[in-house]
């Protein structure tokens, strides 16, 4: 349990970074949460779930998981789907590309042969 909560403060401190830093990440979360947040409203009233069934169910579908505990049953929630989906998996995917470039920078910033390489790049013009 302690290392979700390690991993957890990891992932946070570098969604905040790259919220900071780094504007192409800014619009992937935004468009992310953008997602999330009207496909939730979307199911909640058309589908007359609950909020957390409605979340639930856009994330699984997001991250390409897709249960089948929730089915959506209108002709337009069908519509809505296919095109969340599309929208929705590209959007992820790039925002987990971002996490792992931000990941993998911040990791190699720590050793010691980008160390010894910055200063050999600082003494040649």
């Amino acid at each position: 349990m302690v290392s979700f909560f390690i991993n957890f403060y990891r992932f946070c401190k570098l969604v905040f970074i790259g919220i900071k830093k780094d504007t192409e990440f800014r619009y992937l979360f935004f468009f992310l949460s953008l997602l999330l947040t009207s496909s939730t409203i979307f199911y909640h009233k058309i589908e007359h779930w609950e909020l957390i069934d409605s979340l639930y169910f856009s994330v699984m579908t997001m991250a390409t998981v897709g249960y089948g505990d929730f089915v959506p049953t209108h002709n337009i929630s069908k519509i809505f789907t296919i095109i969340y989906t599309f929208l929705s998996i590209g959007t992820f995917v790039a925002f987990t590309a971002k996490i792992v470039q931000f990941t993998l920078q911040k990791d190699n910033q720590k050793t010691p042969l980008h160390k010894l390489t910055s200063k050999f790049k600082n003494k040649n013009p």
